[in-house]
């Protein structure tokens, strides 16, 4: 089986719950904090690309970040981008990645799914 990154946040419960799935079943887990380890710009694009979706759809619009700077306003992609990474909490979590294979973990019982497919 091929090693699957979780970009991680382990004050999150769906996070914490998707990496447990991960470890029971025994996968190679390499674990980013992106709260510690923060994302680039490219690394960021190139996810949200992957995941075929714009980087509005992956943002946690209930974070007071969200409410504080995006919502309302009329944001370009790349604008939207440098806020993710100023404020990683926008991020939907977990973000798992293995080969070309992208997943948001949410619910955590897609893990299960991702995993079946490497």
């Amino acid at each position: 089986m091929k090693k699957v990154s979780i970009y991680h946040n382990n004050r999150c419960s769906k996070s914490r719950q998707a990496l447990a799935i991960l470890q029971d079943k025994n996968v190679d887990v390499d674990i980013v904090e992106y709260l510690k380890e923060p994302f680039s710009i490219s690394t960021l694009k190139r996810l949200v690309n992957r995941l075929g979706v714009r980087p509005i759809d992956i943002m946690r619009k209930g974070e007071q970040d969200f409410k504080a700077h995006i919502k309302g306003k009329d944001l370009t992609d790349d604008e939207l981008f440098a806020l993710m990474v100023k404020y990683p909490k926008l991020i939907e979590r977990p973000i798992l990645v293995s080969g070309d294979k992208v997943i948001v973990a949410r619910p955590p019982e897609l893990v299960n799914d991702f995993i079946s497919a490497l």
